[in-house]
């Protein structure tokens, strides 16, 4: 089989069934073989039964379920499960335009990659504010600053999950998602697929980002508040403290003790940028303080 599209999903059944719609419509040339696993990660709605009415008619839809909750362990069901040469990841709230599966197979034939990402649309449930600016993209896993393909060389690079793909035998060189990463339930968390493609790029595999690979990404309205975005920045940062830890010999209760100058730094570049700064720039000042606070929580209850 040419490729396993691989979805995760937990309790958000009606979008699920927006993006089975999407995947279902996809076109691909007559020889192309492919299938879609849904992985539902424990999920207490109608996930399953929304799965089942799908399957009805769509013989190439498989179901599976990951006891364990976590998106890094509900991946890695679905690369167990899977029996294409290609895997592509994308979420429950995402809608992959009819062409994303040719054109993201194609772009990894042409550039001879073994890993690629793609662009990423917003659809907006509510208008943005006027500070959410294209700078936080990123919380949202929105990516449209680039349409052309370009290479991808650093995990910096890394693309969101909503819209990238993995060869199969890339695993089995080195090692599946790590499961202490990435969101668990309605835990906020994130990190797993840079450490992923760090991993690829360090064992000599080639990853490109494929401009025209598109899907539209839905973002809901209560995700555009500066609450959300906080409560994204301190989780994510505190989960990154707890699995990667951090350098520094000289600690109190385990954190380093350049982390207190650098967090009192940071809160008084936030005070004079409320001041001073465009909304969009005071309030990434604000979101680096809440890195730091994210951090150091993440150290003291590592200890």
């Amino acid at each position: 089989m040419d490729a396993s599209i691989i979805v995760c999903t937990y309790n958000r059944a009606e979008s699920l069934r927006d993006t089975l719609r999407a995947l279902h419509a996809l076109k691909s040339s007559a020889n192309r073989h492919w299938e879609v696993i849904v992985v539902d990660n424990n999920s207490s709605d109608h996930t399953r039964a929304v799965v089942e009415e799908a399957q009805r008619d769509w013989p190439l839809l498989r179901y599976a379920f990951e006891i364990q909750q976590g998106l890094s362990h509900a991946r890695n069901h679905g690369i167990a499960c899977a029996r294409g040469e290609v895997l592509l990841f994308t979420d429950d709230d995402v809608l992959p335009e009819p062409d994303w599966l040719e054109i993201t197979l194609e772009g990894l034939e042409k550039y001879l990659a073994d890993a690629c990402g793609g662009y990423i649309a917003p659809i907006w449930e509510a208008p943005p504010p006027a500070w959410l600016t294209a700078r936080f993209y990123g919380f949202l896993a929105v990516r449209t600053d680039r349409t052309d393909d370009y290479p991808i060389e650093s995990s910096s690079q890394a693309p969101f999950g909503a819209n990238m793909a993995i060869k199969k035998a890339v695993f089995d060189k080195v090692g599946l998602f790590d499961t202490n990463r990435g969101r668990k339930g309605k835990l906020l968390a994130s990190g797993e697929d840079g450490e992923m493609f760090e991993r690829i790029l360090a064992a000599g595999h080639r990853a490109v980002f494929l401009g025209q690979s598109r899907v539209h990404h839905k973002v809901e309205a209560f995700r555009l508040t500066k609450r959300y975005f906080r409560r994204w920045r301190f989780q994510t940062s505190r989960n990154i403290a707890q699995s990667r830890g951090m350098a520094g010999d000289r600690r109190l209760f385990n954190i380093p003790l350049y982390v207190f100058p650098q967090l009192l730094r940071a809160i008084v570049r936030m005070l004079w940028g409320h001041l001073t700064q465009p909304r969009d720039e005071a309030f990434n000042r604000e979101i680096i303080v809440f890195h730091f606070l994210g951090l150091i929580q993440g150290l003291y209850c590592a200890r």
